[in-house]
């Protein structure tokens, strides 16, 4: 495995990384590890989960599909409706 070295890191940055490792019972070292893992990692989304995040951004249908159909049949064969 490789090691990873940062330098001229600020000393309060130090510090925030040490307060949130013991917040999670880790040594700063694990917990700049998983720091690392969770935003580089590539997340692999369930088809569900991505259908469901889609159809949150997507506003609900108030249109029933049978008038649609029936409205283009009318339209195609010449028929008006009131």
């Amino acid at each position: 495995m490789g090691q990873l070295i940062v330098r001229g890191l600020d000393d309060s940055l130090i510090q925030t990384l040490k307060q949130r490792a013991a917040r999670f019972g880790r040594s700063a070292e694990a917990e700049h590890r998983a720091i690392l893992e969770q935003t580089l990692r590539p997340e692999t989304e369930s088809f569900a989960a991505a259908a469901a995040r889609m159809r949150a951004r997507t506003p609900p249908q108030t249109t029933d599909s049978a008038d649609l159909l029936r409205q283009d049949r009318d339209r195609d064969h010449g028929v008006t409706t009131s």
